[in-house]
């Protein structure tokens, strides 16, 4: 018997890093996620297989059942022993997929390129989660941390706003279609964010955000509620401001970018992944230049 699931990748417009603490945030499912297979398998063990998006197998490895009971950690090997944690703490959750079962022949097809960040764990450790019938809320917090948001663009099939409310997930689907959608763009930044690292570094400089706080709350409500270009721009420009204030860095425009003719908002954890990008003519050509060459538009990326 084979069992497929699917989730969606993710990208956070508004609320980074605040979202941790209470703020409403912006997030937009992508067009490219992920795939997990499940077959019946044989020796107590799952043999798995994750494919990138160019079909290489970047991870290839056999899993004993007892190492997932025990939480074995492989120190050379960071991927089988992260992928070991989720399962673990998937089986704290249920169990069953372990006691009744003889194995598993598992492969994961990622249909956006790995080095992207659009959440290669999310759409794992929900698809587990469906594969499972676990909340995937609670695996994702047990096994990493985070806001969730990510889980809920996994879950869900258009916009949504995200917010945490002592601690718990509200996910608001919302219609959020730009009538100046082919001015919005989204560049790749030549390097994959490591999540964790970044909101350490963020609860390092934690500070009284209440003010902050309300002020992203009023600017993501005026971003879904935008009808012009400018009014976009200037908005994510705001945000942009207020966000270097908080974290004490530099914007992602002024860095590198600043004879750039456009606006630019950094997306997630800054310093990596993508980047948003608002112009009235196509910046290929001037990213390109800059060595830059991944600039995908909001239609190609967004579902």
């Amino acid at each position: 018997m084979k069992e497929t699931f699917y989730s969606n990748g993710k990208l956070l417009i508004t609320g980074e890093y605040v979202v941790l603490d209470g703020a409403l945030a912006l997030a937009l499912p992508t067009k490219m996620g992920q795939n997990l297979i499940i077959e019946n398998g044989s020796d107590k063990k799952i043999v798995w297989k994750s494919y990138d998006s160019d079909d290489s197998i970047w991870f290839n490895d056999t899993i004993l059942f007892s190492e997932i009971v025990n939480k074995k950690s492989f120190e050379d090997n960071v991927v089988k022993t992260t992928l070991i944690e989720i399962l673990h703490e998937s089986y704290k959750l249920n169990s069953c997929f372990i006691t009744k079962s003889d194995g598993y022949i598992v492969s994961t097809n990622l249909t956006f390129p790995k080095f992207w960040g659009l959440g290669t764990s999310s759409t794992l450790i929900n698809n587990i989660a469906s594969w499972l019938q676990i909340d995937a809320f609670t695996l994702l917090k047990n096994a990493f941390g985070g806001s969730g948001y990510d889980i809920a663009c996994a879950q869900n099939n258009s916009p949504i706003l995200y917010q945490l409310a002592n601690e718990k997930p509200l996910v608001k689907p919302i219609y959020f279609n730009l009538t100046f959608k082919e001015n919005i763009y989204f560049v790749y930044l030549n390097k994959k964010q490591n999540s964790k690292t970044a909101i350490a570094n963020y609860r390092s400089k934690q500070k009284n955000l209440a003010d902050s706080i309300s002020t992203i709350n009023e600017i993501t409500e005026a971003i879904i509620n935008a009808t012009e270009l400018d009014e976009f721009a200037k908005l994510i420009e705001k945000h942009e401001v207020l966000m270097t204030k908080i974290l004490e860095m530099q914007p992602v425009k002024e860095v590198l970018f600043p004879d750039f003719d456009g606006s630019v908002k950094s997306l997630g954890a800054w310093g990596g992944d993508f980047v948003m990008v608002v112009s009235k003519n196509n910046p290929t050509a001037y990213f390109s230049s800059k060595g830059y060459n991944v600039v995908v538009s909001y239609d190609e990326m967004i579902l």
